[in-house]
């Protein structure tokens, strides 16, 4: 009786993590990996849902965001791959340890953590041009660290998304447009009263 109880837990547990993915317009091949469901038993529980909600979903199809250059291509997207990296970390869907890197991050427990960070990005910038997709791309690509890590603004500290090895120093947009002013000494330093 109790193995069929987890199991039954765990089966449940898919299915939620599944409609999550389905309400963020994630691709069935995304909902495939992070909630080990079929193809078919995706498929059905869109027309299900979908059916019963009265709702339309887009489904979309074809590749899933794989390009890194997207989260640095403008200020705003510099700024929402922040916020967003702030908040996957913040809610455990980064590892906490490099050691944790080598575990593999599609999972229920990460996956629920990734729709709730998602959500509360989307609640703080409700006109974010990052997509649920892209939002996975970004945590997979930062969990692995091999194209994007997370850095600081060598200015003002601030949380950056970077490629892992950068071509020249990481400053962030904001002290990069900053006006320099001279140091006491002579040298240009960023202005650092500003806040950002």
């Amino acid at each position: 009786m109790r193995i069929s109880d987890d199991r039954y837990h765990r089966e449940r547990l898919r299915m939620e993590l599944a409609l999550r993915f389905l309400v963020h317009e994630a691709r069935t091949h995304t909902i495939r990996a992070w909630t080990g469901l079929s193809d078919d038993r995706i498929r059905k529980l869109y027309r299900s849902y979908v059916r019963h909600a009265r709702l339309h979903l887009p489904r979309h199809r074809g590749k899933s965001p794989h390009q890194v250059a997207y989260f640095t291509r403008s200020l705003r997207l510099q700024q929402e791959s922040a916020a967003l990296a702030s908040v996957l970390m913040l809610l455990g869907v980064l590892p906490a340890q490099a050691a944790e890197a080598a575990v593999p991050l599609p999972g229920l427990q990460r996956g629920a953590a990734l729709c709730e960070a998602f959500e509360a990005y989307r609640a703080v910038i409700p006109a974010a041009q990052i997509s649920f997709e892209h939002a996975v791309f970004l945590a997979c690509a930062l969990s692995s660290g091999e194209l994007l890590r997370l850095g600081a603004c060598t200015d003002c500290g601030s949380v950056m998304v970077t490629e892992r090895f950068p071509a020249r120093v990481t400053r962030c947009q904001q002290c990069v447009q900053a006006p320099r002013t001279p140091a006491p000494g002579g040298a240009p330093q960023a202005d650092g009263g500003r806040p950002h």
